[in-house]
């Protein structure tokens, strides 16, 4: 089953907001609430969910193989 729900916890200031994610599509980008980052994926990661969500997003739980959304 797959999992909407994920926490994303800013690596700037810590602040966890929970998110439900998308689900046919990878987020890129994402406003930290807290201090007001801007999230980007980490290098080598598809999406916010992948780098700092407590939860990995729809396409990766589906797939659980390399790559994110199909292009």
């Amino acid at each position: 089953m797959i999992e909407l729900l994920s926490t994303i916890i800013c690596p700037t200031c810590g602040h966890r907001k929970a998110e439900t994610m998308p689900t046919n599509a990878c987020q890129f980008f994402y406003d930290c609430e807290g201090c007001g980052a801007l999230l980007k994926p980490e290098t080598g990661d598809c999406c916010v969910f992948c780098s700092y969500g407590t939860v990995s997003c729809p396409p990766i739980q589906g797939q659980r193989r390399g790559g994110c959304c199909p292009s």
